[in-house]
């Protein structure tokens, strides 16, 4: 009666050691699967809500022309301190040549009857709507009413300038989401997949651009066509080449660099000078943020500084390709290394397993591995990426064999059974070195080590010999302890 209190005691879930270590298998389990949701969502909060909720301007540079720009200067620091940064000019045709040529963002000619401001919808209506409030008392203080000239305006479909910032993300996300979709294509190889994402990223730029003339969102310059697909690029192989790295949190990675981060500071939606200073700082690097300065140069200021942001974004290209190429040196490297722990040993010897197991990539960016009849070809089913056949001593195919994949840490992933012809197959493995074992009732198991690569489907055969028999065994123990 004790004994099996203490065996239900043991069952018990809510009590015991038992309870605790399946509390913690739970807490371990919603752990590697909510991840992600609570990364976005804390993302979400602290940088979209945080930047956006309260936009107010940081340091505009603002040109002022005449002799009152020092105690302009010292009138709006009393008043918004830090908002802007003046800078003095010699005359209204100076003030209007400094906001066309981006080296202010408005331009300010004081005068007692017709005060005038220079300000540009290019570079984002909710700024130019603060600058013309700061600068409508100004000119009221003076005795003025104040006079706004567009120096740079917008495209007519283009009405609260923040068109470029959709197009242009309209390009980001589907770049991103591109990656991970082919993450699922295991058939492909590392070459197919970068002619994939090329390939994309030409259609949408040409695309993009086609549409949004379509609309009058942009004014028809054709070199916005290659800044675009350059835009594309760098988010795409860069996520690409973050993947053999940064692997189960590689979602997370790449969405908190091209989604949480580039954003809130592209100056897209809401202009730089508008968010907190940690966003500005990253407007200079971020490829999406870059970018709309180009366009924007391109479009609205003559050419302004377009060439040093197209710099910045191939910069980042570059930093995809070397990512790529250091992804396959590492994994050659991986091959080499298992080839010569593996020798040429007889397959049926367990393969060594590594000090720390690699680990997977998330089951919503790869298919679930799955055991696949061979030599189908229905339509929607994936194409196998392991596959072999199982024969006896002589040759002949062993159908009913049970073959089990595992990972090199015991986890296993997929179970299949030998057809009539003695075959297997197996699809969804992602890259990895896995055990593949063939077992059977009355023969010896036999177990090997195989290398899963994108895009070369591997194969491993079997030739199991048949389990001793009960009086051969016994035989043999009796010579053995003679």
């Amino acid at each position: 009666m004790a004994e099996h209190k203490a065996a239900e005691h043991k069952a018990d879930p809510a009590s015991g050691e038992g309870g605790t270590s399946t509390l913690g298998a739970t807490v371990r389990t919603l752990a590697e699967t909510l991840w992600f949701p609570a990364f976005f969502f804390a993302g979400f909060l602290v940088c979209y809500l945080l930047p956006f909720h309260n936009p107010v301007p940081h340091h505009v540079d603002v040109a002022v022309a005449g002799p009152s720009a020092g105690q302009l200067e010292q009138g709006l620091e009393h008043k918004s301190p830090g908002a802007f940064d003046i800078h003095h000019v010699a005359d209204a045709q100076a003030a209007h040549d400094a906001v066309t040529g981006r080296d202010v963002t408005a331009a300010y000619v004081p005068d007692a009857e017709h005060p005038q401001l220079y300000v540009a919808k290019a570079d984002g209506y909710s700024l130019e709507s603060v600058l013309q409030k700061t600068f409508t008392g100004v000119a009221q203080q003076s005795g003025g009413r104040l006079q706004v000239h567009e120096a740079a305006p917008t495209a007519p479909g283009d009405g609260m300038g923040t068109g470029l910032f959709y197009l242009v993300l309209a390009c980001t996300i589907p770049s991103y989401v591109s990656v991970m979709m082919l993450l699922r294509a295991t058939t492909l190889g590392r070459r197919k997949k970068v002619i994939t994402l090329v390939s994309i990223g030409v259609v949408e730029s040409v695309v993009a651009f086609f549409v949004a003339r379509a609309m009058d969102v942009v004014p028809n310059e054709p070199l916005a066509i290659p800044l675009v697909f350059l835009m594309t690029q760098a988010v795409a192989l860069t996520s690409y080449g973050l993947v053999p790295f940064c692997k189960q949190f590689f979602p997370g990675v790449a969405m908190g660099l091209f989604v949480l981060l580039s954003m809130p500071s592209s100056g897209g939606a809401i202009p730089v000078q508008m968010v907190p200073g940690f966003f500005r700082a990253l407007h200079p690097i971020m490829p999406m943020g870059n970018l709309i300065e180009a366009l924007r140069g391109l479009f609205y200021f003559g050419g302004k500084d377009v060439w040093r942001h197209a710099l910045v974004i191939c910069a980042w290209v570059l930093a995809g390709v070397a990512l790529i190429a250091l992804g396959a040196w590492k994994e050659r490297r991986a091959a080499r290394r298992a080839a010569e722990d593996a020798g040429d040993g007889d397959e049926a010897q367990p393969a060594p397993t590594p000090a720390e197991p690699p680990v997977e990539d998330p089951s919503f960016e790869l298919p679930q591995p799955s055991a696949v009849v061979p030599h189908s070809h229905r339509m929607g089913r994936q194409d196998p990426n392991l596959t072999g056949q199982v024969t006896d001593e002589r040759g002949r195919p062993l159908p009913g064999v049970a073959i089990t994949v595992t990972g090199t840490h015991g986890r296993e992933l997929v179970r299949a059974i030998t057809d009539q012809r003695g075959e297997y197959a197996a699809a969804g493995l992602s890259d990895q070195f896995v055990n593949v074992i063939a077992s059977s009732p009355d023969r010896l198991a036999a177990v090997a080590r195989v290398q899963i690569r994108e895009g070369r489907p591997a194969r491993h055969d079997f030739r199991l010999t048949p389990r001793p028999a009960p009086h051969e065994r016994a035989a043999s123990s009796r010579v053995v302890s003679g």
